[in-house]
């Protein structure tokens, strides 16, 4: 590994051989990256429907044309020390163009400007292509802003301000420093991918300062381990809590530090027994565990598990992302095998219907799903990387080209932030259960069919789910769109619903503790309201954080309160090892 160390000054020699041996193994490594053909072909494709229309593609190239000369006498105007607006202005929220000369140097201001134009020339460009099937569009635009994205003048040091006024306050150690961070990063890349630092990697420790609610580890076995965490009020909900995180990226997202932590939240106010799923990060051995087994020996080991060490019958149950989605197949299982131990279901993001599932449906199209499968078939598990690559794509601004900036052009350190070491964290997916998640949800959607998935056994319908559910969602989630969350719902004629829209993302709209005052939500019945719109209207807004609702919500579905529960109070479930425990920071 690279030591600062041995950076002392410039070491010219030093770098220009480990340059080299670095990037030697990195061009050997690119080799072994299975080729996009599908999206190739679509541009392709483009291309020629462009070709076949010359009138079309004249005009276009003449609307660019017609905004460069707005452009050019814009800026003239300016050198001749005019004030005029700016032709176009970077998107609200867009933090690249923050430097002052972005608009006070009229160099920089054009570079700016015509950039923006090129950019919104593209997105047109294939929007308001007629002759594009919707699939294509979303393709075409998704993988033409990667590219756009890629060219910002913020991503050189020669056209961004930044970096201009730090080479010359350092006398260019910015860039020396910024080489040091490439190779470092090179070297510790995986898969021959280069992955920017994200984070201050040394400031975090799980265990330490990350999940660290109190609590033991009372029962495993192969696909996960169960936490109980140590009740903090003398009385407590009779019904237990069952949290059930993804087991994409670990479970201490919901146990981040105390400030953010809805498992201490759960815990310490809503004064719930809370036990949770740490899900085992599968290696090759795990190939042929399936979606089945993550409902039989996963979500059914544990319901029986918490029932058994609390007494009860019936416990509540959360769901998040790819969780809530077992979640919804395994009551439906449950359903027709006349199995009602779920007392409620609180959803975080969870999507059931797949039919408006936001960008991750442009990577599971056939041809993607069989590059996948070939990747997995060969390992028996797609890598954590790929599934963390595909999700910085979606926001490759502020998890790519941020941290390319900041780290080799700025020479910096990125900074200490738990969410970006959560999310640099990534655990791998079993072959055989992937693939059918892949298939069966993103590809066919036959979650909402009735009878189009066979659980052991059984064939599912989740229009037969009468659970009271608290169906959390988030307006900017680019993950689980919210009204791809909202369109199963209506079917769900017997189940009480409460429906939430919470400002932010797949994340932050979930991990908004009240302290923070931020954000808000909408809340309403869904009352088998087909369109999200109609809901959105009948929905009252609050602001702040929805947690204190939901802790309303989660206690009136307990009835009782009894006193809190001692961990290990049945020689069965004694502590196996103080919490968080291994599964979550095995490699």
């Amino acid at each position: 590994m690279i030591e600062k160390n041995q950076f002392s000054g410039i070491d010219t020699q030093y770098i220009t051989e480990k340059t080299q041996e670095i990037l030697n193994q990195f061009n050997d490594s690119q080799a072994q990256v299975a080729p996009m053909k599908n999206i190739s072909d679509a541009f392709i494709n483009f291309s020629q429907t462009l070709l076949q229309d010359p009138e079309k593609l004249i005009k276009l190239q003449l609307d660019l044309y017609s905004s460069y000369l707005n452009l050019w006498a814009n800026t003239a105007e300016k050198i001749m020390g005019g004030t005029p607006n700016n032709i176009i202005n970077p998107e609200r929220g867009d933090r690249r163009f923050s430097n002052p000369q972005w608009d006070e140097n009229i160099l920089f201001n054009y570079i700016k400007q015509s950039y923006l134009l090129t950019a919104d020339w593209v997105a047109k460009t294939i929007d308001e292509d007629e002759k594009l099937d919707d699939d294509t569009r979303k393709k075409l635009s998704f993988y033409s802003k990667q590219f756009v994205d890629a060219i910002s003048p913020t991503n050189f040091a020669m056209t961004n301000p930044d970096v201009i006024e730090e080479t010359i306050k350092t006398n260019g150690e910015n860039l020396v420093e910024g080489l040091k961070n490439l190779l470092h990063d090179l070297e510790k890349s995986p898969n021959g991918k280069l992955k920017p630092s994200m984070t201050d990697y040394e400031a975090f420790e799980v265990g330490k300062n990350i999940a660290t609610t109190e609590g033991s580890v009372v029962f495993e076995n192969k696909m996960f381990q169960l936490i109980q965490y140590t009740p903090k009020t003398e009385k407590v909900a009779k019904t237990p809590l069952l949290i059930c995180p993804p087991w994409i990226n670990k479970f201490y997202i919901l146990d981040m530090q105390p400030k953010n932590s809805f498992v201490k939240y759960a815990v310490e106010e809503a004064g719930q027994t809370t036990f949770l799923i740490s899900w085992k990060n599968p290696d090759a051995s795990y190939k042929d565990v399936n979606w089945e087994d993550y409902m039989q020996d996963g979500l059914l080991e544990a319901f029986s598990a918490v029932l058994d060490i609390t007494g009860e019958e019936q416990l509540n149950a959360i769901g998040y992302c790819i969780a809530g989605t077992l979640l919804t197949s395994t009551l439906a299982y449950m359903k027709a095998k006349g199995d009602n131990r779920i007392k409620s279901a609180t959803y975080f993001t969870s999507l059931s219907d797949f039919s408006e599932s936001g960008e991750l449906k442009l990577f599971t199209d056939e041809s993607t799903i069989e590059t996948i499968e070939a990747k997995m078939e060969e390992k028996g598990f797609l890598e954590g990387s790929e599934m963390a690559g595909i999700f910085s794509a979606l926001r490759a601004n502020d998890l790519i080209w941020s941290f390319v900036v900041n780290n080799y052009l700025m020479g910096k350190q990125p900074f200490p932030f738990d969410l970006l070491y959560w999310n640099d964290d990534p655990t791998r997916m079993p072959a055989a259960m992937h693939s059918f998640y892949l298939r069966n949800m993103y590809l066919n959607n036959n979650l909402v069919k009735k009878g189009g998935i066979t659980l052991k056994g059984e064939k599912i319908d989740i229009t037969k789910i009468d659970t009271p559910m608290y169906y959390i969602t988030a307006k900017e989630d680019h993950i689980a769109p919210w009204k791809g969350c909202f369109k199963h719902l209506h079917m769900l004629k017997d189940a009480n619903v409460k429906f939430i829209l919470a400002s932010s993302g797949h994340i932050a709209g979930i991990v908004n503790p009240p302290a923070k005052k931020k954000g808000g939500f909408s809340i309403a019945p869904v009352n088998g309201e087909k369109d999200c719109e109609k809901w959105l209207k009948t929905a009252t807004a609050h602001e702040g954080s929805w947690w204190d609702n939901w802790n309303e919500w989660i206690n009136a579905q307990s009835e009782a309160k009894v006193a809190a529960r001692k961990i290990g109070a049945k020689a069965k479930y004694k502590a196996i090892e103080a919490a968080p425990g291994r599964y979550v920071v095995e490699a």
